[in-house]
């Protein structure tokens, strides 16, 4: 096909530009034969997951069944704050070759494109990445880009943009629609801004209690010993010269189940910095349900409360999504928490099947 041709030209100008190689090869062999798919992609600041499914697979998902997924690719991060537009990009198209690879199939055959990006947070951030797509993918296939958490929401709520997420990861944001296409956002800035309830967040508050007891400007805290055991450092004079041979978010963000076994252990110090975590977190749902009035005017309107990732998930005796949970209902009782049973790629590929399908009904519509 030209347009294949075409294409790998196209990528010589990224880092590697054979990545589309495998559709030649593939063609030349009578293969990559098959049925229409769908690419749904999240990207995060921690890894990059992209799925292949039918895009007939949305149907049978709904009569209960459990979405097929033809491929699932892997890769690190894609947040172009974190890691730059060039690097960032590298990452997606690699990703969604993978994936196609896998899955024996190729870009003629994909009908549409998600990509759920973390640092998407303009609508001049979308068209960047809509025209860098249009360079990679043959003109019919529809493509659609959104923040990571438009993806998050979708996975609990099988692409239905309606509610509100959390996401409590290496970061955090909330983010919420309406039916009628309202949306809205809180938190989410990184952690120079502050998204303190986040992993990177809690991580980084707990390294600095410790500075501050071996100082002398803060209490003594269990968190000294047990952050210098898992990092192998003998003094917290030692923590500077971790921290800052390599800041990245998730880095820092992988110490967190040492702050939670620290609060676990009955530590004062840990136990603040979590409590605090869950009110920043709490205030950013609530801010969101504030701003569009998901809860009604009475406040008890029930609306789905998605709970994304691994801040959220329950440990011994602290179970950090379930004081969230219990501190948001105080003041919407109808927040009905889901925790999704598909992973935001999926989400993300629902979106696509949704969009697709909403664009289809529009035309039909108009042609009555």
């Amino acid at each position: 096909m030209r347009w294949v041709e075409e294409g790998i030209m196209e990528k010589k100008r990224y880092r590697n530009g054979r990545i589309w190689n495998f559709e030649m090869a593939r063609e030349a062999d009578g293969g990559g034969g098959g049925g229409e798919v769908i690419l749904g992609l999240d990207g995060g600041t921690t890894t990059t997951v992209c799925v292949c499914i039918p895009a007939a697979a949305p149907l049978s998902g709904r009569a209960g069944e459990p979405l097929p997924i033809l491929a699932r690719a892997v890769a690190g991060c894609s947040n172009h704050n974190s890691v730059g537009e060039t690097r960032a990009r590298e990452t997606l198209e690699k990703v969604m070759a993978q994936a196609l690879l896998q899955a024996g199939s190729n870009r003629s055959a994909v009908s549409a494109v998600c990509l759920a990006v973390a640092g998407v947070d303009h609508p001049i951030d979308q068209q960047r990445l809509l025209n860098w797509l249009r360079e990679i993918f043959p003109s019919h296939v529809k493509l659609f880009v959104q923040n990571d958490a438009v993806a998050a929401l979708a996975s609990g709520t099988m692409g239905k943009l309606h509610g509100c997420v959390l996401i409590a990861g290496t970061g955090t944001i909330a983010y919420g629609f309406t039916d009628d296409g309202r949306e809205a956002r809180a938190a989410g800035a990184g952690p120079i801004l502050g998204d303190w309830g986040s992993g990177y967040g809690i991580a980084a508050q707990a390294l600095t209690a410790v500075v501050k007891a071996h100082d002398g400007r803060g209490p003594q805290t269990l968190l000294t010993h047990n952050m210098l055991e898992i990092l192998s450092l003998s003094s917290p004079d030692e923590l500077i010269g971790w921290t800052y041979e390599d800041p990245s978010w998730a880095r820092i963000a992988d110490l967190l189940p040492v702050v939670i076994s620290s609060a676990e252990a009955g530590d004062e110090v840990a136990n603040n910095i979590l409590h605090n975590s869950v009110a920043e977190l709490a205030d950013s749902v609530k801010a969101v349900v504030r701003r569009l009035g998901l809860s009604g005017e009475d406040g008890k309107d029930p609306f789905p409360l998605v709970m994304v990732g691994r801040v959220l998930e329950a440990n011994e005796s602290w179970d950090i999504g379930k004081e969230v949970i219990d501190c948001i209902t105080k003041i919407y009782p109808g927040a009905h928490p889901i925790h999704p049973k598909v992973e935001p790629a999926v989400g993300a590929a629902l979106l696509a099947w949704n969009f697709v399908m909403d664009e289809l009904y529009c035309q039909i519509a108009s042609d009555i």
